[in-house]
Order: C-alpha cells, then structure tokens, then sequence
C-alpha cells in the first residue's frame, strides 16, 4: 500500500515537473537571451559565457523603450483605481438593493462578456475619434475602465457579506453610499486586489486597443514597442527583443508574487452562487 501510494507521489512530482518546465522554461530561455554579450552567439551554447545588461539598457536607447514604459505606467495607473471604484459602485446594487430587472442588467452585463471585442472596435474607435480621445492617455484607459468580469466579481464577494452587518450601520442612520463604502469596502478587499491583479495584467499587456487609437509614436505603449522590435526581427536584435520581453513580463510578475496571498483568497469569493 505504501509503495503504491509513493509511486503516485512520483508520478504527480514528475507532472509538476513537467509543467513547471513547460511554463517558465521559455521565460528562462528568453532571460539566458538577454543577458548575452554582443559578440556571442546566439544558439552556441545555453548560458551566456560573458553575462551583460547592454542589451536591456540597448532596449530604452535604441527603441525608446523608456518613453512607451511611462505611457503604460500612466495608462495602468489611472485604469486600476478608475476600474475599481466603478467596477464597485456597479456591483454594489445588484447585490444588495431590490429594483425591477436586476437580474435583467446582470444578464446584460455578463452577456457583453460574451461579444468579442473585434465586433464593436470599429464603432468604438469611430467614437474615440468624435470625443477627441485618441492619442490620449484617458483614450486608451477606455477599455478598463469598467469590465463585466469585474462587475460580477465584485457582486459575488457583496454577495458573501452578512446583511446583518448592513442592517446595523441602516439602524445608526448610515446611508446606502455609507455602507457601500464604510462597511462592504473594507470586507471585499482580498476581491478588489484581485481585481486590480486582473486590471494591471489587461492594461499593461493590452496590444490591439493601444494600436487602434494611438496613431502617434509618442503615445506607444510597451506591447505596441514590442510588437515593432519583433517586426524588424533579424538574428542581431534577437537579443534585444528578449531583453525588452524580460523588462515587460517582471513587473506583472512582481505585482503577483507581492499580492499572491489576496489573489488566492480573493478569487474564490467569486465561487460562491448568487
């Protein structure tokens, strides 16, 4: 019995293994890429014989790598707080308050999750357009700044709030914004870091939107920089691209090993049913 049991222990640490492999294999391929010298070759062996950070300080001089890095840290942090309060404000009363057709809004809400955003891009850079918001950092925050998927998933975590905690702060004459804010904010904060983990990783790695409504250089943003070092790919700037790759995957790395704890706990305030 016990040799089966270490048996299926070895066999589920050798998958573990595997995925591990499969999944930070390439990241750390691409960092071994990146940390290369010039004058070596790519392929000639696997870890660099001279390790240097040239080529990510190549990435900020040559493809202004710098210029896009701030435009997406101001796109990232005006979208987080912004997704979040409304993302909030929104959920709120489908949890919590009665009124004709709540379940109506929360059906139409979560079937726009369902329409692919290649459907209605063009009516909505059409309108971008008309409100004088391309080129613009309030332009690109458009998409995040209220997501169906953070809706619903503020409503679920409202949803695991005792009433009876709302019902005393009604009793000592509190508001329903008061409450919202004062008694269900403070309960839900594992779900909005969650949210905000969902929030940076949409916007700091959104290509196609930052595409459509930048039509200026200066407004770029990491992914669309990224996207053009690739088009001009040839066997020399390879180490380029991988140090530029590197330099746009650590930061949603570090925000999700920081705030893991809460992400954990968070996404299964969503599991409970409404």
């Amino acid at each position: 019995m016990k040799s089966k049991k270490r048996s299926q222990q070895i066999w589920l640490y050798a998958l573990l293994l595997f995925i591990t492999v499969i999944t930070v294999g390439p990241f750390f391929i691409t960092l071994l890429i990146s940390l290369k010298s010039p004058n070596e070759g790519i392929y000639d062996v696997l870890l660099p014989s001279d390790p240097t950070f040239a080529n990510f300080i190549d990435s900020f001089a040559k493809a202004d790598f710098g210029l896009y890095f701030v435009n997406t840290v101001i796109v990232t942090g005006i979208a987080i707080p912004l997704n979040l309060l409304f993302c909030s404000l929104a959920a709120y009363p489908l949890a919590r308050m009665d009124f004709r057709g709540r379940s109506v809004v929360l059906a139409l809400i979560i079937s726009t999750m369902m329409v692919p955003f290649q459907l209605y891009m063009a009516p909505l850079f059409q309108l971008a357009g008309d409100l004088g918001l391309r080129n613009s950092h309030i332009g690109l925050v458009v998409m995040q700044v209220s997501t169906a998927f953070g809706i619903y998933l503020m409503r679920q975590a409202f949803l695991r709030i005792p009433k009876e905690l709302e019902e005393s702060a009604y009793l000592d004459g509190a508001s329903k914004f008061k409450v919202w804010y004062l008694v269900a904010i403070p309960l839900v904060k594992p779900t909005l870091v969650t949210l905000a983990i969902f929030t940076f990783m949409g916007t700091w790695g959104d290509y196609l939107w930052p595409l459509l409504n930048s039509t200026e250089s200066s407004m770029y943003t990491l992914s669309i920089g990224l996207a053009q070092l690739s088009q001009n790919f040839d066997g020399a700037n390879l180490k380029l691209i991988s140090a530029a790759s590197i330099l746009t995957t650590i930061p949603t790395l570090l925000i999700f090993i920081w705030l893991q704890k809460y992400f954990i706990s968070g996404a299964t305030d969503g599991a409970v049913k409404g």
